[in-house]
């Protein structure tokens, strides 16, 4: 039996510290560069072998031995990728090399690496210079600041559907997410609207004014469909709901037959005077043509933007935008009788706004809050971290009793 045979067969003369001899320091640096040399200079099979050979190594290397692999093979794409999966999912010391430039990885393996290791691995992949859009989503399935912030900063980073919808939902908790949102090309209306409700005053105006369409194209296409359903006398609740969506009127003029107000402008100026009681909120919704759902969530939101939408939508004049926000008991003006630097920047919203993407943005509103099909981002996000104030809107019978603390 040889020596070498013997010493497999027994124990080591070494001890069994991480560092060993002098012979596998050697045979270690061999098979790295072995594996390292270029296409033209090895088959893929004998690479492969010595991949397999070197990773069997690796595990019982030293930690600077597994360092110098990753920085000897940080921009070689022909490694095995068994070896170099190994050491992107190593210690972050090992892994930075390699997660950083190396372009040997397809798209499979780096989803893999997000899922198995940890916070730091996941913010280099983040930074990569080229991310797809499965990689994408990997890494936007956990709330993570820090990376969800670096890949929306990424021009290299390719995000999915679906990845904007979960990136939308994490935006309702992550401070600043919303604001590097609004700049990706990816964002499409459904997931900005249902971003608006918790987005800053900057965003959501940039949001009314980008977002929303004006569906002209739309209302001419569909035109005669309107007549069509007028005959069948608005019999069909799905084509009814739809062409609410499409119309170019907003206010409902059946609800202004039957109200006690003689219109949408009667029922803000008796607001105004009176305040805002649940009757009256929920009277006004009707006459503006929306449900009580959509109206609560109008009224009780703090920034207000969406009463500058509904009075523009509505054909509202500026003047019921300010009896709308006193009936809300909301300041106007300030001691020395300036305007209020909230109603001076809502004021100023209402004044961007055009018509035609108010109503559209109203109605979209509208008919997503109680709509069968919701922005995966919007509903998923309502219903896993609605806030108490929010909670309200989940029904409209109980709507206006909660909005209103009646």
């Amino acid at each position: 039996m040889s020596a070498l045979e013997q010493m497999s067969e027994g124990e080591s003369p070494q001890s069994e510290g991480a560092v060993g001899g002098r012979a596998r320091r050697l045979l270690l640096r061999r098979l790295i560069d072995f594996v390292a040399l270029p296409a033209t200079a090895v088959a893929p099979q004998d690479r492969s072998m010595g991949g397999d050979i070197l990773l069997e190594m690796l595990f019982h290397a030293a930690p600077d031995d597994r360092r110098f692999c990753a920085q000897r093979l940080q921009v070689n794409k022909e490694a095995p990728r068994r070896l170099m999966r190994y050491l992107a999912m190593s210690d972050l010391e090992v892994a930075k090399p390699i997660l950083e430039v190396n372009e040997g990885f397809d798209a499979a393996d780096l989803a893999t690496i997000a899922d198995e290791t940890t916070l730091d691995h996941r913010l280099l992949i983040a930074q990569r210079k080229r991310i797809d859009p499965c990689v994408a989503e990997a890494l936007c399935q956990r709330e993570e600041p820090a990376v969800l912030k670096a890949l929306l900063q990424n021009n290299g980073a390719e995000i999915s559907e679906r990845g904007m919808d979960l990136l939308v939902q994490h935006s309702r908790t992550v401070e600043g997410l919303t604001t590097l949102l609004i700049k990706r090309l990816e964002l499409i209306p459904s997931q900005a609207m249902a971003m608006f409700w918790w987005a800053d005053g900057a965003t959501r105006r940039v949001i009314l004014q980008r977002q929303a369409a004006d569906r002209l194209e739309l209302v001419d296409l569909c035109s005669d469909v309107f007549a069509v359903a007028a005959q069948e006398n608005w019999s069909d609740p799905v084509a009814r709901k739809t062409l609410q969506l499409i119309e170019r009127r907003q206010r409902n003029r059946a609800a202004i037959e039957k109200s006690p107000y003689d219109s949408l402008e009667h029922a803000v100026e008796v607001a105004a005077e009176k305040g805002l009681n649940p009757e009256l909120a929920q009277e006004i919704g009707f006459l503006a043509g929306v449900k009580p759902v959509t109206i609560a969530k109008i009224l009780s939101d703090t920034g207000g933007e969406g009463l500058a939408v509904l009075c523009k939508a509505t054909g509202l004049k500026r003047p019921y935008l300010a009896r709308l926000w006193h009936a809300l008991r909301r300041p106007l003006k300030l001691d020395d009788g300036k305007l209020h630097p909230q109603f001076a920047y809502l004021s100023e919203t209402y004044e961007l706004l055009a018509v035609a993407k108010a109503q559209t943005t109203l109605r979209y509103w509208n008919w997503s809050l109680s709509s069968s099909y919701s922005p995966r981002a919007g509903h998923a996000a309502e219903d896993a971290t609605e806030s108490p104030s929010e909670t309200r809107f989940s029904t409209s019978r109980r709507t206006a009793q909660l909005v209103f603390g009646a």
